[in-house]
């Protein structure tokens, strides 16, 4: 058995427990929350209690708590995550219906927060000390401090408001959003698909105030990564050899130094993702996003039960599995990690 496959074997192993022990923690967390769902699904009306008890039973709270776990655990692995208590829809058809536009706004996202965290950590390694570091380490400082729905407010108001440059929400503006007929449910991958460039603009406009809030508020942590695994890479001998041979210092910075640079914050993608899946549920109400952080929202409004679990379920797995594959990529990039 080859080495990566070993590794990719064991990284599995750990994260079945990993993601058993989630799945037991979401589901005691949601039996705890104040509120009867059963209250919800009659919209707040005025039901005997013999109507209550039946469509209780209906659901399966009348079970006794460990039963309710074994269907609950036994739904998830098979792809069963219930029906929706306020749509009465099944909870992961919502999600898969949604789930593309979260996903568009988290990689727009994710390629803003590496343009500017890659690029402003790089240049303040090869700045190191000088008021240019000081200024970058100030702006990342400032990424992790303002909160997510205050920068999408402020850009809606300047961008939209005072400058109207750009729609304030959703994925579709006026006529448009009638008649585009989605394929993937990416809209900028269905756009390409159907040649229209103007659906293509309208779908980048709407896509600029989310993906810019959502990047900037993550930029911080891999900026600092950035930084700080540049500054470790410049200070080896095998950079200090380059530069004694003569070789021009942008040669140094980006042949040399920046491709070992990079090993250490392939690992910092996989968090910068589980964060912007935690920023896209401000973002997504901020901007009336039509993706699962909106539709969670609104499922917590509504104390609909088994949407909330599903929701968080489901993010909780994606998350899961997108460390895992970073984990891999990791051993690719560094093969010393195998070992």
């Amino acid at each position: 058995m080859s080495g990566l496959l070993r590794y990719a074997l064991q990284r599995l192993l750990l994260t079945i427990p990993m993601i058993f022990v989630l799945l037991t923690v979401i589901f005691l967390v949601i039996r705890v929350i104040p509120g009867d769902p059963i209250s919800m699904v009659y919209g707040g009306r005025p039901v005997s209690e013999e109507l209550k008890a039946a469509k209780r039973a209906e659901l399966g709270f009348d079970k006794p708590i460990l039963v309710q776990y074994g269907i609950y655990i036994s739904g998830v692995f098979r792809g069963d995550f219930g029906v929706s208590l306020r749509t009465s829809t099944p909870v992961l058809q919502e999600l898969f219906s949604r789930f593309p536009a979260t996903i568009e706004l988290a990689l727009f996202g994710l390629i803003v927060a590496a343009i500017l965290g890659f690029s402003t950590g790089v240049l303040a390694a090869t700045r190191a000390d000088h008021p240019t570091d000081h200024a970058v380490r100030i702006f990342h400082i400032a990424s992790f401090a303002v909160p997510v729905f205050w920068l999408g407010l402020m850009f809606q108001v300047f961008f939209s408001v005072k400058l109207g440059w750009l729609p304030v929400t959703g994925r579709l503006g006026g006529q448009m959003a009638f008649s585009f007929e989605p394929i993937t449910g990416f809209y900028v991958i269905d756009a390409i698909l159907h040649w229209d460039g103007k659906a293509l603009i309208d779908v980048l406009r709407h896509l600029a105030l989310p993906a810019l809030t959502l990047g900037i508020a993550t930029t911080g942590l891999l900026g600092r990564m950035s930084r700080a695994s540049m500054l470790e890479v410049l200070d080896q001998d095998y950079v200090t050899t380059a530069r004694a041979k003569g070789l021009p210092e942008r040669t140094v910075v980006l042949r040399h130094a920046l491709r070992n640079a990079l090993i250490p914050i392939v690992t910092v993608f996989g968090l910068e993702l589980a964060v912007l899946m935690g920023g896209a549920v401000l973002t997504e109400h901020v901007f009336s996003w039509p993706g699962i952080a909106s539709y969670l929202i609104r499922s917590i409004n509504a104390r609909d039960y088994t949407a909330i679990q599903g929701s968080v379920v489901f993010i909780a797995l994606f998350i899961s599995a997108i460390n895992l594959f970073v984990d891999l990529l990791y051993s690719i990039i560094d093969p010393r990690v195998r070992y």
